[in-house]
């Protein structure tokens, strides 16, 4: 199973690589729309502070912020392969760190996760049945095993799609998954209308 995710995770960086930059804004705004309409008022957001190929989450920290929501980051501890966790009140805590993520490293507080309402997870790729595969260092992976709780959104550009992923005991079904499309995972869930007031 671990060739066969690593033959995936080699077409999937193919993909992304052949977008140009103004797309990947452009498609980075829009699922950034579709996330904030199911954000709950008030609940602290974790996201992940994006890479130059990733989906950027710039824009929407700046509407979290604007509406409001408390915003946690990630920060990566290579040490033990796990994630520490920071609140982020401004973009000028962030400095490229470890693989080249931006994190608040000299600027930290201090968060729990169970202060967290909802996760916002990279892709590399994805399936419709709520599959996740990302970069194979398992960081998130180990992070969710501990905290279940947490509403999992993850998010990743329309051509990251594929027909099904392998899983394995140690993968971690995402509970939405949205691209520039749309909210595409749970099927029949219906992207438009401001749902932030829902209890989902």
């Amino acid at each position: 199973m671990r060739e066969q995710k690593n033959r995936i995770r080699q077409i999937l960086r193919k993909k992304k690589e052949t977008m140009i930059p103004k797309d990947r804004l452009l498609k980075s705004h829009r699922i950034c729309h579709h996330l904030m309409e199911i954000i709950r008022n008030g609940e602290t957001v974790m996201v992940y502070t994006s890479k130059e190929k990733e989906v950027n989450t710039e824009p929407l920290i700046i509407t979290l912020f604007e509406h409001g929501n408390p915003v946690v980051v990630p920060i990566i501890v290579k040490e033990d392969l796990s994630l520490r966790l920071s609140y982020l009140r401004n973009f000028s805590a962030l400095v490229p760190s470890t693989f080249g993520v931006p994190e608040p490293i000299g600027s930290e507080i201090p968060a729990a996760a169970d202060d967290i309402g909802t996760i916002i997870l990279p892709m590399l790729g994805f399936d419709r049945n709520g599959g996740r595969i990302g970069y194979g260092a398992g960081y998130y992976d180990r992070f969710l095993s501990k905290n279940r709780n947490l509403r999992k959104i993850g998010i990743a550009f329309a051509c990251q799609e594929v027909d099904s992923l392998p899983v394995d005991e140690n993968d971690i079904r995402m509970d939405c998954i949205i691209t520039d499309d749309g909210i595409v995972y749970p099927k029949g869930t219906v992207s438009g209308g401001d749902q932030r007031h829902r209890d989902t």
